[in-house]
């Protein structure tokens, strides 16, 4: 299956990058983490186009209908215009020239103005980012979306750590990621997700020092 060669491939490559690292991390919310994913650290040309690249597929093997992409600054502004190059190209889509937009932090008082830059939002519009934690970006993509009378269509994400938030003794019921698509009633799409970091874990001997820490830290807090 495309989808599966594609989700391990992006594992071993964000391996390669250095993007995707284990060990033992503080992450955002205070736990220690066995591995750590910073997409930031794809920030070269060739790095960004193959991540564009498994974007793309990401997005055709989901079957999600779409009309153009969304980028929340600052992280998904490249990921929108990166992504959409890659769609472009993408033999699925028959040559299909897919716009993009994105969005200023402050609107800009001179000029064209506003906040929104690029293609106008209309049609089906999927939102595109890095990781979803708080779900604060695609709450605010969602009414910028809404506000110019287009529909989101869903959220494409590079990395769904599958983890509940929350307290050691009250975790939430719900990931981040479950959560946004039950409150939009929209499809999140991710490239991988940790049962793909751990599928890549138990198939390579190299890795198998970090087996154990991963699943534990799966079974404590993943959904």
């Amino acid at each position: 299956m495309a989808d599966t060669s594609n989700r391990s491939e992006f594992v071993r490559f964000s391996l390669e990058q250095g993007v995707l690292r284990f060990g033992s991390f503080k992450v955002k919310s205070g736990r220690m983490s066995p591995y750590f994913f910073n997409a930031g650290l794809f920030n070269t040309g060739r790095s960004v186009g193959r991540l564009a690249q498994f974007y793309a597929q990401a997005l055709v093997d989901a079957g999600v209908e779409f009309n153009m992409l969304f980028g929340p600054a600052y992280k998904g502004i490249p990921l929108a215009a990166t992504t959409a190059v890659a769609l472009a190209q993408h033999s699925a889509l028959a040559g299909r020239d897919v716009p993009f937009a994105f969005n200023r932090k402050e609107a800009k008082d001179h000029g064209e103005g506003g906040v929104l830059v690029g293609a106008p939002l209309q049609g089906k519009v999927v939102i595109i980012d890095d990781v979803i934690t708080a779900g604060t970006s695609v709450r605010e993509s969602v009414e910028i979306i809404r506000q110019a009378g287009a529909e989101p269509a869903a959220v494409l994400i590079a990395l769904d750590r599958m983890e509940r938030a929350g307290a050691d003794d009250a975790l939430s019921e719900h990931s981040a990621v479950q959560d946004v698509a039950m409150t939009y009633g929209i499809p999140v799409v991710s490239i991988a997700s940790l049962a793909d970091i751990m599928a890549v874990l138990e198939g390579d001997a190299s890795l198998a020092e970090h087996r154990g820490a991963v699943a534990d830290y799966r079974a404590r807090y993943g959904v």
